[in-house]
């Protein structure tokens, strides 16, 4: 299967530089190219891409904004923030909004190429260590706590379990030697989850987790 590919950057040369990139792979091609968010909306219903590449920092609509209109579409593709901050409020905004991870704009090219392919995999882009380092730099309000809470007063036992080990910055693999389950089963809990609350991967999990201040959390 072809990678489609969607460019978002104000910046011409780092736009040049993607798409030299991208287009040396086999699987993916670069099916367009945006200068700034207030494109993409219309270029996604047209070109339909798979994977967005989207700059978080552009003038006009940015990458934030952008990310949250495209979730909205009934099937949004995938997105993957470019950034040069790897700790940053601005990054975990649009996890919360749906983007299914970020790179750095300083990735070496084989990581970007590998990341627009995990991310069209369904995997986010972000290993649980660096999750978990970046949910450390933001605390939810006592409102969002409460909600979050409600939302996962709506899982089993069990899910509520994993849901809190994923807020930890565990690997599925750690989730299941910890709660003596199969690795199937732990991938079974995390899609059911993702299913009830409304989640779009993983990471959103870890977010709600983590405003829920759960005993145990991060």
């Amino acid at each position: 299967m072809t990678i489609r590919v969607l460019l978002v950057d104000d910046d011409p040369l780092v736009r040049s530089g993607l798409r030299l990139m991208l287009g040396a792979a086999e699987d993916i091609e670069v099916a367009g190219e945006a200068a700034d968010g207030a494109e993409v909306r219309e270029l996604v219903e047209r070109l339909r891409p798979d994977v967005v590449l989207m700059d978080i920092r552009m003038p006009g609509i940015d990458g934030l904004a952008a990310t949250e209109r495209l979730r909205g579409l009934a099937e949004p593709p995938e997105i993957v923030m470019l950034t040069t901050f790897n700790a940053d409020e601005h990054v975990l905004r649009a996890l919360r909004a749906g983007a299914a991870g970020f790179v750095l704009k300083d990735t070496p090219p084989g990581e970007i190429v590998d990341a627009v392919r995990r991310v069209a995999a369904g995997d986010p882009v972000l290993s649980p260590a660096v999750t978990e380092r970046l949910i450390a730099h933001v605390t939810g309000s006592s409102r969002d706590a409460r909600r979050a809470r409600r939302s996962l007063d709506a899982l089993g036992e069990r899910e509520r379990e994993v849901a809190v080990a994923i807020g930890q910055g565990k690997s599925n693999a750690e989730i299941a030697a910890e709660l003596y389950m199969s690795l199937p089963t732990v991938k079974t809990h995390v899609s059911r989850i993702l299913a009830k609350l409304g989640l779009n991967n993983r990471v959103q999990i870890a977010l709600l987790a983590h405003d829920a201040r759960l005993p145990g959390g991060t």
